[in-house]
């Protein structure tokens, strides 16, 4: 079965997975490691890395796969494919590798790979970081390379920064130093050379930079040639774990900084004026000696950047190492202020040169972090920057989907920096959600955690319309693309779907208005009736991104939604938006409904507090069968809180206001008859009406005649004939009960409080524990109350 590539496409059970594991073991022990175990090796790692869970593997398989890993002479190929297979496996007690300084690095990298990704469960990350830094102490040029275990000290650091010891932290700290600043300038020798090549021609050439000139400062990760040697490349990988090395051996790291305590001097004139002393550099104890090598490196990479790349692909590199020594230049200002003086002059004169240019707009995101976090006391206008960010980025790359993420991480992370900015971003919410209408359902999860951050009570209202009208902007963004005189090689939009109908709307000046209203960069302050809109953009709804757009992002944490109370009622009123499955799982109506209960859950004063805005929403019955779930919520939630025991602000004129509303409601609902026009109300309305109006009843006496004739006219009805057009059979029954229920607690005032109304000391745990007070003995009482209509009688 493993011979065809569609077995890769379909469920492998356990008895199949069993049998190709032996047929791998079988393979592993012959001595010739050919084609066939390359092939069984990949698909079984694609097995294992495709299913959720984990897979149990025999243990010979394990052992197999343990002991080629650490086969000297097997082929680095099926080595690689060993050690993935086991990461996947990880964490799991069948796993017995060690830390063996007699392989060679590249098995010593693997093994370490394997041995991380248990998860420290036996001091694993401890016992590899101790190996690693064994290597590092011992300069003998036959031991393993430091090029395959750097990357793995890096990962050490952040997954257990207590494993170094303090000398352990200097001594890496000395080699980071040496090979950041001190690598070669000469490019590496070939691996290998003819016999009738010269000298001259073996000769290695000089070190380059990226528009082609001879390197004439220390090596970078910037700098080219066409092969590299041991230390260059360690260069290049002490620049990638530089910026968390810093961050674990900082002072909030392994301790204090290695001077005196400078709290006093930090900012001074003095410090700085210390600070740039270059004569004293050497001087300086190594992990102030490493923040000074990483602050010359940072703005050795900032010029090297503003030389013009040859190749694309190294143009991408010089951004993507800007980002990077932004950020290190940010972790070196907050360890020691004294380098936020010489660091500001640069990153300013490179935010005025990365700020025009779309190809470099990542860079201003770590910029922006820098100006957030120093921009005080560097005097910096911050708002101007934050400005251009929020404003300009998303409007224009918006389609990037890796900038959107960023943007959104950025947002995300740095909440507690923005301060007095926070107002800006809230402001610019319409502007950040071009991310998540284009980039979404990606980008959903990272909004959701956002948006408790935007909202606020004066933007809430816009915000939840925005929110609903999200596919309409996916389909509005596309137009934009689709309608740009510069479209890229690469179409951006769905090329299957054509519009001409709606390209030509947006290019049309009486439209105009209302997309540019979806398109608006910051808070307006209204929300507009969109429904011509909406008929317009009718043949965009096959456009695969408004299909997956996230219009129910609102059923999110109970907890963090009480300040979306207010805008319910205006975004429960139909405002012409496309509504395909109003009774679905997901629509609209379903997620709101759900929603507006929890909230009332949350907070039970909505009611009271938006009385009059429900009472108006309740005045309608159109739509009603499209809002049934919505309806039904609203209904019982005002049955539930709408009483002095949840707000002391409820009045008795307030009960009979909603007593009035609903029983016209409950009369239009019963007594119209189904058409075309006006479909078949759902049973589940009519008993949620009956059940809150006798709950008001019994919170306001006056009304309990009005609802017993109420419930008695609505038993006759269910049992005349004309109700079989209106419900069906089990509808009129589940109606015909649910009155007579109601009709016979309502006999009894004071046992219909004691039902419909509990106290907060009947709903409380100890009330359903205790055995002479338990909630069974209560229901078990009034029901022979209600049976026999005349008081407790002995069964």
């Amino acid at each position: 079965p493993y011979s065809g590539s569609s077995s890769l496409f379909r469920e492998i059970q356990d008895e199949e997975l069993k049998k190709f594991c032996s047929r791998i073991s079988k393979l592993l022990q012959a001595e010739d490691l050919g084609p066939d175990t390359l092939d069984s090796l990949q698909r079984l790692f694609l097995i294992i890395s495709a299913t959720k869970y984990n897979r149990r593997l025999e243990k010979t398989c394990v052992e197999l796969l343990q002991a080629t890993l650490g086969l000297a002479t097997c082929p680095e190929q099926l080595q690689v494919l060993c050690a993935a297979i086991l990461r996947e496996m990880s964490p799991s007690d069948s796993l017995s590798l060690v830390w063996d300084h007699t392989q060679n690095s590249r098995q010593l990298n693997l093994v370490a790979s394997v041995l991380l990704a248990q998860g420290d469960r036996n001091e694993e990350v401890s016992a590899v970081g101790q190996g690693v830094l064994r290597a590092l102490e011992s300069r003998q040029p036959e031991g393993p390379s430091l090029r395959y275990l750097l990357p793995i000290m890096a990962k050490v650091v952040v997954l257990s920064p207590g494993t170094l010891q303090e000398d352990q932290a200097t001594l890496l700290s000395k080699r980071l130093v040496d090979w950041l600043r001190y690598a070669s300038l000469q490019q590496g020798l070939p691996h290998s050379s003819s016999f009738f090549s010269t000298p001259r021609a073996r000769q290695p050439g000089p070190i380059t930079e990226m528009d082609g000139a001879v390197a004439t400062d220390f090596f970078t990760v910037l700098s080219t040639g066409h092969r590299f040697t041991e230390d260059q490349w360690l260069n290049v990988q002490a620049f990638s774990m530089l910026r968390a090395w810093l961050l674990h051996s900082g002072p909030e790291g392994l301790g204090t900084l290695d001077t005196d305590d400078r709290s006093e001097q930090e900012g001074s004139t003095l410090s700085v004026i210390s600070a740039t002393s270059s004569s004293a550099g050497r001087l300086l104890p190594p992990r102030e000696r490493l923040r000074e090598v990483a602050f010359e490196y940072c703005q050795r990479l900032i010029e090297q950047s503003n030389r013009r790349a040859l190749r694309k692909g190294d143009s991408d590199l010089q951004k993507a190492c800007l980002v990077e020594a932004v950020l290190v230049l940010d972790v070196l200002c907050r360890q020691d202020p004294s380098f936020l003086y010489r660091s500001l002059s640069c990153l300013k004169a490179l935010h005025g040169r990365v700020r025009g240019d779309p190809a470099s707009v990542r860079v201003l995101l770590p910029l922006a972090r820098f100006f957030l976090s120093h921009g005080e006391a560097a005097a910096v206008d911050s708002e101007a920057v934050y400005q251009h960010l929020f404003t300009r980025i998303p409007l224009e790359q918006f389609h990037s989907p890796m900038l959107a993420f960023e943007f959104v991480q950025f947002c995300r992370d740095n909440l507690h920096l923005f301060g007095g900015h926070l107002g800006t971003l809230r402001l610019s919410f319409p502007n950040l959600f071009k991310f998540l209408a284009w980039n979404s359902p990606p980008l959903t999860s990272e909004f959701v955690a956002l948006l408790p951050a935007l909202v606020d009570a004066g933007t809430a209202l816009e915000m939840l319309h925005a929110l609903l009208d999200l596919p309409c902007l996916t389909a509005v963004l596309d137009l934009q693309l689709r309608s740009s005189p510069a479209p890229s090689e690469r179409p951006l939009w769905d090329t299957s779907l054509r519009a001409p109908s709606c390209l030509e709307a947006f290019r049309d000046p009486k439209f105009q208005g209302l997309f540019q209203y979806l398109l608006r960069p910051k808070v307006s302050g209204a929300t507009e009736r969109l429904v011509p809109l909406y008929q317009l953009l009718q043949p965009m709804a096959g456009c695969a991104r408004c299909a997956t757009c996230p219009g129910v992002l609102l059923s999110g944490d109970p907890g963090e939604l009480a300040i979306w109370g207010p805008p319910f009622p205006w975004a429960s009123q139909p405002r012409g938006r496309p509504e395909p499955a109003p009774h679905g799982p997901g629509s609209l109506c379903s997620v709101l409904s759900s929603q507006f209960l929890a909230l009332c859950t949350l907070k039970p004063s909505l009611v009271v507090e938006l009385a009059r805005d429900l009472l108006e929403f309740l005045g309608s019955v159109n739509g009603l069968r499209s809002r049934a779930s919505l309806v039904t919520s609203v209904v019982w939630a005002v049955g539930e809180y709408l009483s002095v025991a949840y707000d002391r602000r409820c009045t008795v004129e307030q009960i009979n206001k909603f007593f009035e509303a609903l029983e016209a409601l409950l009369f239009e609902v019963t007594q119209c008859r189904p058409s075309a026009a006006l479909p078949r109300c759902p049973p589940k309305v009519v008993t949620a009406l009956m059940t809150t109006l006798t709950k008001l009843a019994s919170r306001s006496q006056d009304l309990i005649p009005r609802a017993s004739l109420l419930l008695s006219k609505m038993r006759t009805l269910t049992q005349s004939p004309a109700t079989g057009s209106m419900h069906r059979e089990e509808g009129a029954e589940a109606i015909c009960t649910r009155a007579t229920e109601l009709l016979t607690l309502l006999k009894m005032p004071s046992v219909a409080q004691f039902v419909l109304t509990p106290s907060t000391e009947v709903c409380s745990p100890r009330y359903h524990r205790d055995v002479n007070t338990a909630l069974p003995l209560a229901l078990r009482t009034v029901s022979r109350l209600v049976e026999r209509e005349a008081g407790l009688l002995p069964g």
